[in-house]
């Protein structure tokens, strides 16, 4: 098991004080390590199923449909646009439909699953996903090869991310991102509730104080990795028993109305709108709310996750959509991005550009951790079919699906 040195909470507390503050307007180098490495193999096995494709029309046909989180790329504030977007559709004369669409990997899933499973044309080209989600479509042949000459960028993948178990050689997908499952939480609400305006334990999260006034991730991963993390357990290597230990602690604070509720990504309005005061969250959207907020790893520890970047089976804009992975991971457009969302970048040589674009951040923890605040969070083990089953059914359960 991991140690969890309550330092590494201060480090990035001080971190996220120095980023800019930014309200939500629109819904490396030294970092090759383990723990990155297990982000990005969040799932096992290969393709299984070999992926459909339709007729390419990208030389006739200039637009591109891209399904993504939100909070998820950088915004121009003032404007309402999203800059390295703009300058990718200026030099591409690709049009973006560009969809914060994603709430939640399961959630997404549902919407589009009928469609795959009959092969069909989701009408996306991109979609982003997180790596257990990735895994699935891969081995299901819901997602395409991609053409490595027009993707020739992709060599400046970090070494932590290459050679995953679901895609050994990165022919479906590529990271767009990785960040930490964290706690986040209005300062102001939280001084006045428990007389401190930090949290940095799920002793605090889970105070009566704060009854009915928190929300934790519909995604089974992180809220259960920071449950099983804070019990004691490894979440990168439990058992059945300490899985059902963490469960039963959940259906308690769900029961008692501790956790008002389990949300994907909107968890943001309510944090926005003072309906709720602390939550389990992602560490990129948290930080993007601005100074008024506070996000930390838990000093038991926190999850580690990547969200890849794949092109659906039947897409019709395949072109279109390696052009723009192959744009994005350019180191200085990626930085771009980075300095903007706060989350982990996977690109090489991004860490050096953002020298020139804002030195504040080239030791920033959020964006380019070191081994010491890696550390303190775990990738969540990787699971069987019938692990995945049993486990979501428990988790749906305890939180009343």
């Amino acid at each position: 098991m991991n140690s969890k040195r309550p330092d590494v909470v201060a480090t990035l507390a001080g971190t996220m004080a120095t980023s800019v503050s930014r309200r939500r307007l629109l819904q490396a180098a030294g970092i090759g390590s383990a723990a990155l490495a297990a982000a990005a193999c969040g799932a096992g096995g290969g393709s299984s199923a070999e992926p459909q494709a339709a007729e390419d029309l990208s030389d006739t046909d200039k637009t591109l449909n891209w399904s993504n989180w939100p909070l998820y790329i950088d915004i121009d504030e003032e404007a309402g646009t999203r800059p390295s977007l703009d300058a990718f559709q200026e030099q591409t004369g690709i049009t973006v439909a560009y969809t914060e669409d994603v709430n939640d990997n399961n959630e997404f899933f549902a919407k589009v699953r009928t469609q795959l499973e009959q092969g069909q044309d989701i009408g996306r080209d991109i979609v982003v996903l997180t790596d257990w989600m990735a895994a699935q479509w891969i081995q299901n042949g819901y997602a395409q090869k991609l053409n490595g000459e027009l993707v020739p960028n992709r060599a400046n993948l970090l070494p932590a991310w290459q050679n995953v178990s679901f895609d050994p050689n990165r022919d479906y997908s590529l990271p767009w991102q990785s960040g930490f499952g964290a706690l986040g939480w209005n300062k102001a609400g939280v001084q006045a509730a428990l007389g401190t305006d930090t949290l940095s334990s799920l002793d605090q999260l889970f105070d009566p104080a704060l009854k009915g006034r928190i929300t934790v991730l519909s995604e089974m991963r992180d809220t259960m990795g920071l449950i099983l993390a804070y019990q004691g357990a490894d979440p990168s290597n439990f058992t059945d028993d300490e899985f059902s230990a963490a469960i039963e602690y959940l259906t308690q604070q769900v029961d008692s109305g501790q956790i008002r509720q389990v949300t994907g990504n909107d968890y943001i309005a309510a944090l926005e709108s003072g309906d709720v005061l602390a939550v389990i969250g992602w560490s990129g959207d948290m930080i993007q709310l601005g100074e008024d907020f506070g996000v930390a790893l838990p000093e038991s520890g926190a999850t580690l996750w990547t969200d890849n970047m794949l092109v659906p089976s039947l897409a019709q804009h395949k072109k279109n959509a390696e052009l723009a992975m192959n744009y994005y991971y350019d180191p200085a457009v990626a930085a771009e991005v980075a300095a903007y969302v706060q989350y982990i970048c996977p690109v090489k040589g991004a860490q050096e550009a953002m020298e020139a674009l804002d030195p504040s951040l080239v030791d920033n923890q959020w964006i380019f951790p070191n081994e010491e605040t890696l550390s303190n969070a775990y990738v969540f083990m990787t699971l069987t079919s019938e692990q995945n089953e049993q486990y979501e059914r428990e988790f749906q359960k305890a939180i009343g699906n």
